[in-house]
């Protein structure tokens, strides 16, 4: 096993004192100005990477981040724990129970929120496959891919919007926040499905990825779910607390997470289910929740989303009508999808457009997808670009536009009930 050296460890620690202070600092501006820290973190990457800082003290920025390979790989290793760690506390915000709650409302909104922007994002980059950057790869997997990033919402910025609009606790945030839940759910297994199309690094068939991806999904959303719900309160009771229950969730997540790579498909996954088992089980306390959320969001997130900024120069790689083209996809099929959705639930027109734009924001989901698409050569730099700028967009327009839509209209505040 090789080590680093002493130059190789001066250069990591560098490394990431940077990302993180810039990434607070951004992260703090961003908040002052109502918007998600994501928004923040981003900035600051981009601020450390080609696209500033390469430009305008090159001499710096190759010191920083080009000079030392070694370093780079051990700022890698961290980058990806800091996806899989974003997954697993994504799938921490799920309920399962508040998803039954909402019933045939929730599954109404998500899946035509899901239909909707899946079919007009594959069918657009599938006829128009050069515009969208596609040059010589598998044009039925670039746009099933396509159809996957237009589709997903990003849950934890839901939720977030829903509290500071204090929407939370009312009939309609419930809904919007169930309808996430499933949305992401099927998202993300539609997601993993494309992977296992790509033949990544398995010595399984496709079909047999498929199949064991369906069924690991099945478990642990049924039997993993009971098993943990069995075993966390021995673990409360015999564990010192909160060690124990945050030591083994963490190491579970990690094995849910291997195994899904080791599948084929992509490590997040396993951590994605984990976090949904969890997060549900009556005793994962919201305490422990909420150490897990603060530990990663304000240590592993930020060196993610910085990292993203140092991948690409984002002015080279601007391109406005394939930007402009993204937004419009985007935005149509979630708003179309999900509010049709909810006018069909009962809800009036007006109503109707807020859950379409609530369900809008994209978020960190969307720059993650589309960070392992570009690993993987799913995409290209432009089109990339274009989805992280899309991401930025929707989870700023999302809240304002929700006030909007809502301005004349008083929410009945009460606990949802079941579907007769």
């Amino acid at each position: 096993m090789e080590n680093l050296t002493h130059q190789d460890v001066v250069n990591l620690l560098l490394q990431l004192a940077a990302m993180l202070l810039l990434a607070r600092v951004f992260a703090e501006i961003a908040q002052r100005f109502r918007q998600p820290a994501v928004v923040g973190e981003l900035l600051a990457g981009i601020l450390l990477g080609p696209t500033i800082l390469g430009t305008i003290v090159p001499d710096l920025h190759e010191y920083l981040f080009m000079s030392n390979p070694s370093a780079n790989l051990a700022l890698d290793g961290f980058v990806q724990i800091a996806v899989v760690l974003l997954l697993f506390i994504a799938g921490l915000e799920v309920e399962l129970h508040l998803v039954w709650s909402q019933g045939k409302s929730a599954l109404s909104i998500s899946l035509l929120g899901l239909v909707v922007p899946f079919a007009l994002g594959f069918v657009f980059p599938y006829y128009f496959s050069s515009f969208f950057g596609l040059a010589d790869g598998d044009r039925l997997l670039f746009s099933l891919f396509m159809g996957t990033a237009m589709s997903i919402t990003a849950l934890p910025v839901v939720v977030r919007i829903l509290m500071d609009m204090d929407l939370f606790k009312t009939k309609m945030g419930m809904l919007i926040v169930a309808s996430a839940m499933v949305n992401d759910i099927i998202g993300w297994l539609i997601f993993s499905v494309i992977l296992s199309f790509m033949g990544k690094s398995s010595n399984l068939s496709l079909f047999q990825t498929i199949g064991i991806t369906l069924l690991f999904t099945f478990f642990m959303l049924t039997l993993g779910k009971l098993i943990i719900n069995r075993v966390l309160p021995w673990v409360n009771k015999k564990l010192a607390w909160p060690g124990g229950v945050l030591s083994l969730s963490m190491a579970f997540c990690f094995l849910a997470a291997a195994f899904t790579e080791w599948l084929g498909i992509h490590a997040i996954f396993g951590a994605f289910l984990l976090g949904v088992a969890l997060g549900d089980s009556e005793h994962m306390s919201e305490r422990a929740k909420e150490i897990v959320h603060q530990f990663i969001n304000n240590i592993f997130a930020p060196l993610f989303f910085v990292s993203i900024g140092l991948k690409i120069n984002f002015f080279t790689n601007f391109e406005l009508m394939l930007t402009l083209a993204v937004l419009v996809i985007s935005f149509a099929g979630k708003i179309i999808g999900s509010g049709y959705g909810a006018f069909k639930g009962g809800f009036n027109i007006r109503e109707s457009l807020a859950v379409g734009f609530g369900m809008n924001a994209r978020g960190a989901m969307e720059i993650i997808l589309g960070l392992i698409a570009l690993e993987n050569g799913l995409i290209d730099e432009k089109l990339f670009v274009a989805l992280v700028v899309m991401a930025i967009i929707t989870s700023m327009t999302s809240g304002p536009l929700m006030k909007w839509a809502l301005n004349p209209v008083k929410l009945e505040r009460k606990s949802p009930k079941p579907d007769d």
